[in-house]
This record gives structure tokens, C-alpha cells and sequence, in this order.
């Protein structure tokens, strides 16, 4: 089963210094049938305004991935420690019981726009509390996984993360390791097969809940950027 999800379906919000689109339920949008996919909690597209911030809060026992895709970042843990990204970053955050964490938009001029993600993570596994690596130009690239395979970042959880940059005609076909997996447009639009169903079509910004395909090819009918969350 592929199922779209749009962008026009997905939870926004729009406070001035905060812009965001919630594929799951976030904050002040609730929908109980949204609270997640598998072990994929939340996957937010968010614009923070120049200079503003996330106040410190604590998290549950999640893996917190952030992908930088414009402007420049800080994030600080209650313990002192400080560490930015920038554009092209990929940063791993494995929250901590009792730790708080910020985020701010450091630049005065110029909006954070970043995806995020938050991958429930098993509690009898451990990686570094803080990963960070720097996207390729490749077509295609493991941005994480269970065992830090291809020098990706290591997760808490049997969750592989690929993230796809391809020109107008290109195409990738991926092989899936769980029953379940996620694809999210960043931007282009893309045409989405696997072995079981019908062919659908991505522009950005959508999604896609995908069931029971043991392999996936996509298809870039523009340049096309994506993730695919295998589940």
C-alpha cells in the first residue's frame, strides 16, 4: 500500500516567528487517527524567524534528528553543552532523562528552515548523545541507521533513513528492511512504485505512508530532494 498524505493535509501553524507544517500530531494539532507511524513520532518541516528560539524542555526517550536546510543553528543541553549546525548538517540528538534542551536561529538576518524528526528509541540501546554528519552531493545516502552502516548516525531503534537528491529523470530504487516506511518530498515532484501497488505522484512538500512493499523505486520528475524512512 502507497498512501499520499499531502501538504495541504498536514497540521500548520504560523506564530510569526514560527512556521511549521506537522505530518503527525504536534503541539496545538491533534488528530488521534496522527500520532505517529511505527517508531516515527513526529517529522516537522519548521521556518524559525532570524534570532528566535525554542525555550529549553525536556523530551521523552526519543532520537531526535534535525536536517539543516537553510541558516545556522545552536542548540544547548542543561548540562552547558553548546554545538551548532549550518546548512548541509545532519545533527543526531539521543535525548536524556532529566536533561533540557533549546534551539535557537542565531543569525539576525537570515530564517532556520530544518526538518525534524523524532525516532522512538529502545531503551536497552545506547549511541553517542550527540552525532552529527554532512550531507553528500550523492544521488542517494544513508543518513542513519541501527549500526552506524556507511558511516551514517547510529539510532536507538531498526530504523534506516535515506535521503535522495536527484535530477529531473533520475531514478533510485531502494530495498526496504521493514514492513512499513515513510517518504517525504522536501521539494520536487516524483513518481512512487513498488512491487505490489499502483504508481503515485509526489510534489513537494507531500508524504507518503507506504505497507508491505519490499522494494521501492522513485522516480524524479523535477529535481528531486527526499527522505525515506524505513520502518
Amino acid at each position: 500500500m502507497i498512501t499520499c498524505r499531502t501538504a495541504k493535509q498536514c497540521g500548520q501553524a504560523d506564530f510569526g516567528w514560527l512556521q511549521a507544517r506537522y505530518t503527525f500530531s504536534f503541539g496545538h494539532y491533534f488528530d488521534p487517527k496522527l500520532m505517529g507511524y511505527a517508531s516515527l513520532r513526529v517529522l516537522n518541516q519548521e521556518v524559525l524567524a532570524p534570532g528566535a528560539s525554542f525555550q529549553p524542555r525536556t523530551y521523552p526517550n526519543v532520537d531526535i534528528l534535525n536536517l539543516i536546510l537553510q541558516g545556522e543553528a545552536e542548540y544547548r543541553d542543561s548540562d552547558g553543552n553548546t554545538l551548532r549546525a549550518t546548512t548541509g548538517d545532519v545533527l543526531l540528538l539521543a535525548t536524556q532523562s532529566g536533561l533540557s534542551y533549546s534551539e535557537q536561529n542565531i543569525s539576525n538576518v537570515t530564517p532556520l528552515t530544518r526538518m525534524q524528526l523524532w525516532l522512538e528509541a529502545c531503551p536497552e540501546r545506547g549511541n553517542d548523545r550527540v552525532q552529527r554528519l554532512n550531507l553528500s552531493s550523492h544521488p542517494h545516502s544513508l543518513l542513519a541507521s541501527p549500526d552506524g552502516a556507511q558511516g551514517s548516525l547510529q539510532l536507538r531503534q531498526e530504523i534506516w533513513i535515506h535521503h535522495l537528491d536527484l535530477a529531473a529523470g533520475e531514478q533510485q530504487t531502494l530495498i526496504l528492511n521493514g514492513e512499513r516506511a515513510y517518504l517525504q518530498s522536501i521539494h520536487g515532484t516524483a513518481k512512487v512504485n513498488g512491487e505490489q501497488h499502483s504508481s503515485q505522484n509526489l510534489t513537494c512538500g507531500d508524504g507518503a505512508f507506504i505497507c508491505d512493499e519490499k522494494h521501492l523505486t522513485i522516480q524524479a520528475e523535477t529535481p528531486l530532494r527526499a527522505l525515506l524512512i524505513d520502518l
